[in-house]
């Protein structure tokens, strides 16, 4: 296994997920209160889960977001 490459692929696709997971839940946000769901000043719990079924590795990250 060459590290180096396995670093790079790594980091690339947790930026990816990043970018991504950050403009999904901007979007949610926006329609959750254009429709009234929420006020926008919430603190949300999130759950963020990973899995590489080759691996069998399952990993889960709890956290909050602040929308005020």
């Amino acid at each position: 296994m060459n590290e180096e490459t396995f670093n790079l692929s790594i980091r690339k696709f947790l930026k990816m997920v990043g970018v991504k997971s950050q403009h999904e839940i901007e979007q949610a946000v926006a329609a959750a209160i254009a429709s009234g769901a929420i006020a926008g000043t919430e603190t949300l719990a999130v759950t963020m889960s990973l899995e590489i079924a080759t691996l069998q590795l399952k990993v889960r990250f709890d956290g909050d977001i602040s929308l005020q």
